[in-house]
């Protein structure tokens, strides 16, 4: 027998024999209507191809079940990381995320906001691109829904759930200087507040540990290709005169990516025992960094726990916003776990 088709809820409703609000209400959660009814909702739904057009239902509410997540970009696998790990607990607190990315541009950052509001989005979890942002649109953004940021905090007095970069700084620098010589510091260029705190906490441990902190600026133009920029600086040390000293400490471990790959095409050996040239350590745990050649040795960032948090705010702030209340919290510094490889 071939399956019925309707062309709207109001046509599906009529042919199962119950009211439209019925309707709605069974497929928002078929635990609040009765099971007779709910039974024979189910036995006209296997009769028939109806699929009800739930983005469009959430879109005439007050308040939709659309969550918008925002990130700077993603080719990078650590915001993949953290995004797929947000769009699980959204899933599991019954909300739709909605991704957009900016691609490091901050007119589509904007157009992002516009994109989101439009859509009618309930919150919003967003790393902002930092020192590149349009501080109108975040601010837009916030005056309108809740939002919550993540990795990198915004100028417009948001919520924050980030990595205690003076922790994590002083873990590493203590352990390398702990394991040979004290290390030098490799900058990036300050897209975001992590660079500055990194390298504060870079200089402040290397302080307390006795030692004068030497920190290499980065010569190129601000990009976000890491990369390429850890590659090309270490190429410019290596022409000038070699390495000054025995351990690089990288911002991040993209950079220390392209650091690795030029030290390794000049030749240098990368590692933490006596034979090898110089070491080299990160910050993050990038996803990929267990399979550099060598494993890199680095900071690895709790990803599980900024995306639950970052979740758990947001849903703080909602449900503050409809009851009147105010949130508890309004910010989440989580602490980084050294990990130890082969790098350094």
């Amino acid at each position: 027998m071939a399956k019925k088709s309707y062309k709207s809820m109001d046509d599906f409703a009529s042919a199962s024999g119950v009211s439209r609000p019925t309707l709605s209400k069974y497929f928002d959660d078929p635990s609040q209507i009765k099971e007779v009814t709910r039974k024979r909702i189910e036995a006209a739904l296997k009769k028939s191809h109806f699929e009800p057009n739930l983005f469009a239902r959430h879109l005439n509410r007050k308040r939709t079940r659309n969550i918008g997540i925002l990130v700077p970009t993603m080719s990078d696998p650590f915001y993949v990381q953290v995004v797929s790990l947000i769009e699980l607990e959204l899933r599991e607190k019954g909300f739709w995320p909605v991704q957009i990315s900016s691609h490091t541009r901050p007119e589509l950052e904007a157009e992002a906001v516009r994109t989101l509001l439009s859509l009618k989005v309930a919150g919003a979890i967003v790393a902002p691109l930092g020192a590149g942002s349009r501080r109108s649109a975040l601010e837009r953004l916030r005056d309108a829904i809740p939002v919550v940021c993540f990795d990198n905090p915004a100028d417009a007095d948001l919520p924050y759930v980030g990595n205690d970069n003076a922790q994590s700084m002083a873990a590493i620098v203590q352990y390398l200087c702990r394991s040979g010589e004290p290390p030098i510091f490799l900058e990036i260029p300050h897209m975001t507040e992590n660079a500055g705190e990194r390298q504060a906490g870079y200089r402040a441990t290397m302080a307390r540990e006795g030692h004068s902190p030497l920190v290499i600026d980065c010569d190129a133009p601000p990009s976000w290709e890491f990369e390429r920029l850890g590659y090309e600086q270490m190429q410019r040390i290596l022409a000038n005169g070699g390495l000054p000293g025995k351990t690089l400490l990288c911002a991040n471990d993209r950079f220390a990516f392209g650091a690795m790959a030029a030290a390794f095409a000049s030749g240098l050996k990368i590692g933490r025992n006596d034979a090898c040239d110089v070491r080299i350590a990160g910050h993050d745990d990038h996803p990929l960094s267990r399979y550099t050649c060598p494993s890199l040795t680095t900071m690895a960032q709790n990803a599980p726990e900024i995306a639950a948090k970052s979740v758990e705010l947001l849903l703080a702030h909602i449900e503050s916003e409809d009851d009147g209340t105010t949130p508890v919290t309004n910010k989440v510094i989580l602490e980084a776990t050294l990990v130890m490889r082969e790098s350094a």
